[in-house]
Order: structure tokens, then sequence, then C-alpha cells
């Protein structure tokens, strides 16, 4: 499913979602891919319903707490997730590979009996497709040669290197920087905003003009 059908499949979901939340010590960006390694449970539990019905799940950074064990806090601005491929390599061990659709604020959460968190959330509206400013087309050609060196499997076309949240979700999930920072790029509304913060923290580096 591309970036845009994702949307606009979204666009059409109740404006207040029930769905299971998988708390990590990462942060899953709209249209990005991700591949994830389950085990426990109430894990194994929430993959198995969401491949049954195709439902999506919410992947959250972790605020307090830890993946595995006691339920964890997150933070309440996530992204839905949608399995793409599958595979049970060992009886217990999933492996998933998701792709990450439309952020939600988390309204209210609780644990369920065998430790899953469950939520009330409600999706939030990306912006209108802008395009790359002229202030910032310097990182295009740079996320171009990104793409091009990690191959497609990590970032499977179609590619909108003329879509300012593309380009900056697309920046904004291999910068080299810590969870949380990577956490506040998620939750500006704001495409050009995002890439202002990331043409200047690349040009810090020397990799921009």
């Amino acid at each position: 499913m591309g970036w845009r059908d994702f949307f606009r499949r979204q666009a059409a979901a109740p404006e207040i979602l029930d769905i299971p939340l998988f708390p990590l010590n990462t942060v899953l960006f709209p249209g990005e891919t991700l591949d994830l390694k389950v085990f426990e449970p109430r894990y194994l539990d929430m993959a198995s319903a969401a491949l049954k019905d195709g439902s999506p799940f919410g992947i959250c950074l972790i605020a307090q707490g830890q993946e595995v064990g006691h339920p964890a806090e997150p933070h309440p601005v996530g992204t839905l997730a949608e399995i793409e491929r599958w595979d049970m390599p060992q009886l217990g061990i999933l492996m998933l590979t998701v792709r990450g659709g439309q952020r939600f604020n988390v309204l209210e959460s609780s644990a369920q009996a065998d430790g899953l968190l469950r939520a009330r959330v409600a999706p939030l509206a990306e912006a209108p497709s802008r395009a790359i400013p002229p202030a910032q087309a310097t990182l295009v050609p740079l996320l171009r040669q990104i793409i091009a060196d990690r191959g497609d499997a990590h970032c499977p076309p179609p590619h909108h290197f003329d879509d300012a949240a593309w380009v900056g979700y697309r920046l904004a999930e291999v910068m080299p920087v810590q969870p949380l920072a990577k956490q506040k790029l998620l939750e500006l509304e704001d495409p050009v905003s995002r890439l202002e913060i990331l043409q200047k923290y690349l040009a810090q580096r020397g990799l921009v003009g």
C-alpha cells in the first residue's frame, strides 16, 4: 500500500480508535518500515489478531519502563502500524515487518490482565501536501543518496521527493539521534518546521550546505 493510499484509507476511519499499544524504545514514523521480533505472549496475541482481521496497532516510544515485563508508560503521540510481512522461524517467535501509518494522540490507556496496553486514540491529521521550500532543497539529494546506499528494502517505492512531509519523515527515521529527539520530530505538526530542524542538524555536521 502506497504512502498516500494509506492515509486516504485512514481518513475514513472513526475519529476515536480503540487499539492495542506496543511501547518500544524506538519511534515509528508515518511511511517507515520497521522489523520487529515478537515473543511475549501478549504481543503474539496482538499480532495474531492484527493478522486475522487486518487491524492496526499503535507503536509508541516508551516514556517510562521497559519493553519487556510490566506494562510501560508510552509517550502520548504514536503511530499506527500495519503488518506487511511476517514469518515464524520457530515456535513462539514471530518476525514482523510493519509500516507506519497515521499519527495518533493517546486519550486514555489501560493494561489488560495479560499486560497488553489498550488505548483510545485520536488520529492526527497530516498537513496538506507541501512542496520542498527552496531553503531546504539541499536535503533532497542527500535523501536520494541515503536511499540509494541503503536500498529499496529499507525504503520501498514509491518515493515522494517533492513532498515536504515524506522527505522529513524519511530523513528523521535515519538520523543518528536519541529516540526522544525523534519523538519531538514526530510530534511536529508542520512538515516545513521538521525540515528546518533537520537541515540545521545536518548543516552543523557539514552534510548539507
